[in-house]
C-alpha cells in the first residue's frame, strides 16, 4: 500500500494544502487587494500627523478585534479563516492608507505601488529593492512591470505565510491564540500607519524603470559638486 506523500504539508494544517498552496494564495490575493485604491471621505486636515495618529489608533483597535474574533475558531476549523482573516485585516489597513492621505492633501498621489509599499514595506523590506529608491527625505517610486509587482507579492507572501502559519498553531488553544492574533494585528496596523505617514511627509517622486536610479545618480553628483 502506498503512503500518502506529505513531505511538502507543514505539521498542524490540513494535508491538502501545503505551505506553498497556501503562500501562492496569499499572493494571488495581495495582487487583487493591491489593485484598486480605496476612496476616502476625509479632506485635508490642518493637523495632518495628529489626525493620522487618531486614525490608527481607531484602525488598529478595529484590526485587533477582528483578528482577534477570527481567530477563534479552534483546530483545523481556525486554519480556514486565516486567509479571510488576512484579507479583512488588509481592508482596514488599506482604508486606513487611503484616510490618511486624504488627511495629508496627498491622495491623488496614492497607486499600486504606494498602496504595496505601505501595506508590506513593514513585512519584507528586502522586497522593495527594486520599487523604491530613497534619497534623504525623497522616495523615488519606479514604474514597473506586472511581473515585477508579481515577483515582489511573491517575496510578500512568503513571509506573511510563514508568520500565518506560525500563528496558526496558536489556533488549537482558542483564547489564548485570539488574544495573540489580535495583539499582533494591532502592532501590525500601527506599523502601516507609520510606514504612511513617513511616506506622506517625504517628497514622492515617480520614474520609469532604471531613470529611478539615474536620478538618484545625478542628483547625488550635484549635491557633491555644492
Amino acid at each position: 500500500m502506498t503512503e500518502p506523500n506529505d513531505t511538502q504539508a507543514t505539521p498542524g494544517l490540513p494535508a491538502v494544502i501545503t505551505q506553498d498552496e497556501a503562500s501562492s494564495r496569499v499572493t494571488r490575493a495581495i495582487l487583487d487587494f493591491i489593485s484598486q485604491v480605496p476612496d476616502s471621505k476625509l479632506h485635508s486636515h490642518s493637523d495632518p500627523e495628529a489626525e493620522a495618529r487618531r486614525l490608527a489608533n481607531r484602525a488598529a483597535q478595529r484590526a485587533a478585534l477582528t483578528a482577534g474574533t477570527l481567530a477563534l475558531p479552534p483546530g483545523p476549523l481556525g486554519w480556514l479563516t486565516i486567509l479571510p482573516e488576512l484579507i479583512s485585516i488588509w481592508k482596514i489597513q488599506a482604508q486606513l492608507v487611503s484616510d490618511i492621505a486624504a488627511a495629508y492633501g496627498k491622495h491623488a498621489e496614492l497607486g499600486r505601488e504606494q498602496m504595496l509599499w505601505c501595506l508590506f514595506r513593514h513585512t519584507s523590506a528586502q522586497a522593495f529593492r527594486d520599487l523604491v529608491v530613497r534619497l534623504g527625505d525623497r522616495l523615488i517610486f519606479r514604474r514597473v512591470s506586472y511581473g515585477v509587482i508579481e515577483r515582489i507579492a511573491k517575496q510578500i507572501g512568503v513571509k506573511v505565510t510563514q508568520r500565518a502559519l506560525g500563528e496558526g498553531l496558536s489556533r488549537w488553544m482558542p483564547i489564548i491564540g485570539a488574544i495573540g492574533v489580535g495583539g499582533y494585528a494591532y502592532y501590525d496596523t500601527r506599523q502601516v500607519a507609520a510606514t504612511t505617514i513617513a511616506m506622506l511627509k517625504s517628497d514622492i517622486g515617480m520614474a520609469d524603470g532604471d531613470d529611478a536610479a539615474a536620478d538618484v545618480t545625478q542628483e547625488v553628483q550635484a549635491t557633491r559638486l555644492h
